[in-house]
């Protein structure tokens, strides 16, 4: 049986890693978002916002470690394993920020497929800015617009999570892979 590979998606502050975090303690076998990885290892390179001053750079240092994630997700020996943010992500944020992209953006995304995406709406209530998410809740509903739009591109059917607390957005998200 192959693996299921489930991603959870959605603008900056929308609960996605909090989820994640949660899957986590239930036993799940989850990879965690890497852009605040690749962000701190610029930082110690003397860039302080890689994604504002080399996009392409970080794009491309992101599509990179999310094929790699990809790759292993594959080969899990879990029936389920879930993803924070998957390769569309990376098109959807150089789409949000107007940049072209290379060729094999798009060879990345149509050659590596999810099973099934899951987006956060966004949610001013919860959201927090930090020094590794500089975006302002009216850029992160756009960003969300993006995702949305780049993952349709890619013939995903999105469902959304409904805003509620941590514990009842994880069983709605086990409900909608067991059906």
């Amino acid at each position: 049986m192959q693996t299921k590979i489930i991603v959870i998606i959605g603008g900056p502050g929308t609960g996605k890693s909090t989820i994640i975090d949660g899957l986590v303690a239930k036993g799940y076998c989850c990879y965690p978002e890497i852009s605040r990885e690749v962000t701190l290892e610029a930082k110690k390179q003397g860039i302080e916002q890689l994604f504002l001053e080399k996009p392409l750079l970080f794009s491309e240092l992101l599509l990179e470690g999310r094929k790699k994630q990809f790759v292993n997700a594959y080969n899990e020996s879990h029936d389920v394993v879930f993803i924070d943010r998957g390769i569309p992500d990376v098109l959807a944020y150089m789409h949000y920020i107007g940049d072209s992209y290379p060729a094999s953006f798009d060879t990345a995304c149509r050659e590596h497929t999810y099973s099934k995406i899951f987006i956060l709406p966004p949610w001013e209530e919860i959201y927090i800015s930090d020094e590794a998410r500089y975006e302002n809740f009216e850029q992160a509903k756009l960003i969300n617009t993006h995702l949305i739009e780049t993952y349709k591109n890619y013939g995903y059917e999105l469902i959304e999570v409904p805003k509620d607390t941590m514990d009842n957005r994880i069983i709605f998200i086990l409900d909608e892979i067991s059906k």
